[in-house]
């Protein structure tokens, strides 16, 4: 039985289609990724699963129909981190990552919080500093460590690299691929195609709103398109 399963999925904006019957489906304990260019899609379909827009077709959660809500898909044990991160820049980082947990005991929320401030010891440091003032690379861990408050089984991460320098970026997908050890799964959307190849287990290739490629990640990386217009050959 797959983790998640999205069957011939559309979502249209207005009179403008932009997800064509999209079809994926990814099991427990893996990463996925979806890549593929800018205004392809891929945003938009981690959307549709989370419920943040509304869309035709079946989304099965651990074989059954996803709650029709995002809070309900949350208390499922589904979680969003979204590409603008979306944190309140006016609260402390301790605070931001509490209402990650909102759903969880009080007892439940230190737990997670310790655990989480061992695994991004630089959050610990700053736990009493205004997210706002974060650089970019702490502003993702925070995003990811309140996503994380709620001990999510699915993490929908939606273009963590997103305008950060290359180093961070390489931490960042290394503390992606560790969270696959503690048994959260990623469907990953990532723009910068090499580096989600790197973690991940399977990747489809989105073109148009379709998905046109799909394979292991050994098999997308060695694939001459998507060599030539993802990974820099030609």
């Amino acid at each position: 039985m797959s983790l998640l399963q999205l069957s011939d999925i559309r979502v249209s904006y207005g009179k403008a289609e932009v997800l064509h019957g999209v079809d994926l489906a990814m099991a427990e304990g893996r990463i996925v990724t979806v890549i593929g260019a800018n205004g392809a899609g891929k945003t938009t379909l981690l959307n549709a699963a989370m419920g943040v827009v509304p869309s035709s077709g079946t989304i099965l959660y651990r074989g059954k129909p996803v709650p029709p809500s995002v809070e309900g898909r949350v208390a499922a044990g589904m979680c969003l981190v979204s590409e603008k991160r979306e944190l309140f820049g006016s609260m402390s980082v301790e605070d931001n990552m509490e209402l990650g947990g909102f759903l969880r005991s009080a007892s439940e929320r230190a737990e997670a919080r310790a655990d989480l401030y061992d695994r991004f010891p630089r959050l610990k440091e700053r736990r009493k500093q205004l997210a706002g003032t974060l650089s970019g690379g702490e502003r993702q861990m925070l995003a990811l460590a309140r996503a994380l408050m709620s001990r999510p089984k699915l993490l929908l991460l939606d273009e963590p690299s997103l305008g950060l320098a290359p180093k961070i970026v390489a931490e960042i997908l290394g503390i992606v691929a560790e969270l696959r050890s503690t048994g959260v799964s990623i469907l990953l959307v990532e723009q910068n195609a090499r580096a989600a190849l790197e973690i991940a287990d399977e990747a489809h290739l989105m073109e148009l709103g379709e998905i046109r490629r799909s394979g292991s990640t050994d098999e997308m990386a060695a694939d001459p398109a998507v060599v030539e217009a993802y990974l820099g050959g030609g």
